[in-house]
């Protein structure tokens, strides 16, 4: 622990003084342990810091509130474990255990135990690793299960056998692949084998917290890695089927297109190369999942999955409901890049109207820097020319809309005249009249037949008015 930051040392030290006063033996367990011993102690964020006692982690908590003079303890009964929220940290305290699930049950069967079995029901070995804050042996390693080794490995193992780990709780097969994806280690076989086995116990966890690991997933710096692991173990089917029915390639008459899920997965990584945001993965991750219904042979043609992109949309909302992700503008960011995504490649040729550019302005508004980005992520092909070639077009796009949105004011557009200066200026009551009128206005600039301006809009709204509130006068 010769490394261990001074106020984490402070802390550690009255904690072992509460074990003492409390005659409870106290350790360090968990993801601090595994990120102390692989140096990433600086690249993590230690507001939550696991402990467990041979004894009640209430008692324990309760002692250490005493001795930081804090008086926060949360104490949760039925399952022996507390926390404590002092300065930055959130110190989480259990009684060692045992801990299974009934083949039915979400909810854990709890019982006392001793350090090793508490070590025992961790997910994994890595995991298992604690450090001693007790007086007689303060910092040393507590390895029953050879998580060092496994560390120095790259592995993700199991402390005892896999299948008995997963039916204790499924979620850890997500864990697995989890922290497989994020720390870029391997699966060891027969914990992987134990996952195959046991994929459909899957069903029995709250989509909560299997969602709340698949975000953990397409954060991680390659998330293909993840997507992978999930589509071979079977996963994939119970948590995302859309997804895995991009799989596999159709070939008629010597015609094939390509595999959409491993260009899906190619995309994601793409995006994922240039930002860290977790709904431009999402995006890329959605962005072609309506092309197993759409897709098409036409004689002459090929392969056409017409419409993919307004469907694949529909189902952004149906899949964001059903995995318990936010209803709100992130759903609706995501909906969007997925309905547009083929919009920019369209603008590729020469003699693409400005009309068209100012409607992709005006639609993808505040979000089209991310469109573009999914779109440049989205050129996918083993032929690097044709890559090459694809972005350069992109590039020309890119310029195109640039020079329209400066030229037209558009970033950030909003038509010139409201409804409410219609309903003024032409005397009439709310109504259907007023959002036709509004349109046309709209499209008249768009189209370019009248500059973005409020004058021109008014002199516009003036002339065609009368078509439109004719019945008003009948």
């Amino acid at each position: 622990m010769d490394q261990i930051p001074r106020e984490h040392l402070s802390i550690f030290k009255t904690i072992s003084k509460a074990g003492r006063l409390c005659e409870q033996p106290v350790y360090v367990i968990g993801g601090y342990v595994r990120d102390y011993l692989l140096k990433r102690l600086n690249q993590t964020n230690y507001a939550d810091i696991d402990f467990v006692t041979v004894g009640s982690g209430i008692k324990l908590a309760q002692k250490v509130g005493e001795l930081l003079d804090v008086d926060n303890v949360s104490t949760f009964r039925k399952f022996g474990t507390a926390h404590l929220r002092y300065k930055n940290f959130d110190l989480e305290f259990v009684g060692a255990r045992t801990e299974s699930y009934r083949n039915d049950s979400r909810k854990p069967i709890v019982e006392s135990g001793t350090l090793e079995d508490d070590q025992r029901r961790r997910d994994f070995t890595i995991n298992a690793l604690s450090f001693s804050l007790n007086e007689e042996n303060f910092g040393e390693l507590i390895d029953p299960f050879n998580g060092l080794q496994d560390l120095k490995a790259g592995l993700i193992r199991t402390p005892i056998d896999a299948v008995q780990t997963f039916s204790d709780d499924p979620l850890r097969m997500l864990r697995a692949i989890r922290f497989a994806t994020e720390l870029d280690f391997s699966i060891a076989p027969k914990t992987y084998a134990g996952i195959i086995e046991s994929a459909d116990r899957i069903t029995i966890i709250s989509q909560e917290r299997i969602t709340d690991e698949l975000n953990k997933i397409l954060a991680a710096p390659i998330p293909s890695k993840g997507f992978v692991y999930l589509f071979n173990t079977g996963l994939l089917n119970h948590i995302l089927p859309e997804l895995a029915d991009l799989h596999g390639v159709e070939i008629r008459e010597g015609i094939g297109h390509k595999d959409n899920f491993w260009h899906t997965l190619q995309v994601l990584d793409n995006v994922a190369e240039v930002t860290d945001n977790l709904w431009m993965r999402w995006a890329a991750l959605l962005h072609d999942i309506a092309k197993p219904p759409t897709k098409r042979f036409v004689k002459g043609i090929g392969w056409t999955f017409h419409g993919h992109d307004a469907l694949g949309a529909k189902w952004v909302k149906k899949i964001f409901r059903r995995l318990s992700l936010p209803m709100d503008e992130r759903m609706r960011f995501v909906q969007k890049l997925v309905r547009l995504h083929l919009r920019p490649i369209a603008l590729v040729d020469e003699e693409v109207t400005d009309s068209a550019i100012r409607r992709l302005i005006v639609e993808a508004g505040d979000d089209l820097e991310d469109l573009m980005i999914l779109c440049r992520a989205d050129i996918t092909s083993r032929n690097d020319r044709k890559v090459r070639r694809f972005l350069k077009n992109f590039d020309h796009v890119e310029k195109k809309i640039e020079e329209v949105a400066e030229k037209d004011r558009l970033r950030n557009w909003q038509p010139p005249i409201d409804g409410h200066e219609i309903m003024l200026a032409l005397n009439i009551k709310e109504g259907p009249e007023i959002g036709k009128i509004k349109k046309a206005i709209e499209n008249a600039i768009l189209e370019g037949e009248i500059p973005n301006d409020h004058d021109a809009a008014y002199e516009y709204m003036m002339k065609i008015k009368d078509q439109y509130l004719k019945h008003e006068s009948s």
